[in-house]
């Protein structure tokens, strides 16, 4: 093809895909901040279910309270984890909500209305691969030791298990002790909690206040979304037009090595869930259906930009093992629909 061609093919493609993927990458960051600032965590929390396998399930779901991308859900979750959120809630609103909400359900919808099916696998796929590694986690009962030091040191302590029916003698017990009014012996430790005050929960912010915070925080997640949204639609446009048509094509119709080769890219990509149909719209006629599935489902869960972000929660043992997990389910799920329906 003449360069003059390929160049303004690109340029076509890119911006075909910039506007339709811009307006749905606009709603996603309103609702987050308005349901982000509205929205009582706290009393949410108290509502959650402490069963692993309905915590785990109930976590994927709460996408549809907070409608963030994979970007936002972090900050959302370490809050909610800070607060005392259950381990496997936590974990399946961190892996699904990026997709399980109805700004990327709608966007996807939008993009592949002629293959429905994508859509009902995308959400069947994210919701069993969330729920599963949740639950998978919930047997740590502890998540401490998974967790960065930052959020270890803010979290609620678990309750202690309770005291032994024999009374034992304070004086005889380990630590440094006072005498009390009563004559009785006081532990240090015990004084000293007396003595700090009392925690003073925040009042709420004023409804005038919230306002500068919402422009605020539409403004960000604009800033960061935004580049990367166009970072993304101009590397599907020049792949579509600088890459052989043959490599595309031997790349994108094995079963097992285009399921491989969308998964590398959804990881190095590192795309925006809202708008991630849109990039893999473009690569809809040569790859099989197996494929995208795995570019959508596997995206949104861990690629490098999500990772760098997981990891002002979790230690990097802890990603390791959840890459590994929602990998090799996606790469299965995936495969089974290239193998079913070839």
């Amino acid at each position: 093809m003449d360069p003059v061609n390929q160049l303004q093919s690109g340029f076509t493609l890119f911006l075909s895909l910039l506007v339709e993927a811009f307006p749905f990458l606009l709603l996603g960051v309103l609702l987050s901040s308005l349901l982000l600032l509205f929205v009582n965590e706290r009393k949410l929390i108290k509502l959650l279910p402490r069963s692993p396998i309905l915590g785990a399930l109930v976590g994927s779901l709460i996408g549809f309270l907070f409608p963030v991308c994979e970007c936002g859900n972090v900050p959302v979750a370490r809050r909610l984890l800070m607060q005392g959120m259950p381990t496997s809630v936590a974990i399946g609103f961190l892996l699904a909500a990026p997709t399980i909400n109805p700004v990327v359900i709608w966007a996807t919808w939008i993009a592949f209305r002629d293959q429905p099916e994508i859509v009902v696998f995308r959400i069947l796929f994210s919701l069993a691969i969330a729920t599963t590694v949740g639950w998978v986690f919930s047997s740590q009962k502890d998540l401490r030791p998974f967790l960065q030091p930052t959020m270890t040191a803010v979290m609620p302590r678990p309750t202690p298990p309770p005291a032994t029916t024999t009374a034992v003698p304070s004086l005889l017990k380990s630590g440094t002790y006072l005498l009390g009014q009563p004559g009785q012996p006081l532990a240090m430790e015990t004084l000293a909690a007396t003595l700090e005050p009392p925690a003073i929960a925040a009042p709420p912010i004023p409804w005038q206040n919230r306002f500068p915070l919402l422009l605020d925080n539409i403004i960000q997640e604009l800033r960061e979304l935004g580049g990367i949204l166009v970072l993304g639609s101009l590397v599907a446009a020049i792949i579509q037009v600088a890459a052989p048509r043959e490599l595309i094509l031997s790349l994108g119709q094995g079963p097992i090595i285009s399921v491989i080769t969308m998964m590398i890219l959804a990881t190095v990509i590192s795309i925006c869930s809202t708008v991630d149909a849109f990039f893999a719209l473009a690569f809809a006629a040569t790859f099989t259906p197996g494929s995208l599935l795995a570019f959508l489902v596997l995206g949104p869960m861990v690629d490098l930009k999500g990772l760098g972000l997981l990891l002002t929660i979790f230690r990097p043992r802890a990603l390791v093992y959840i890459f590994v997990l929602v990998a090799q389910l996606t790469f299965l799920f995936c495969l089974f629909i290239n193998l079913r329906w070839s």
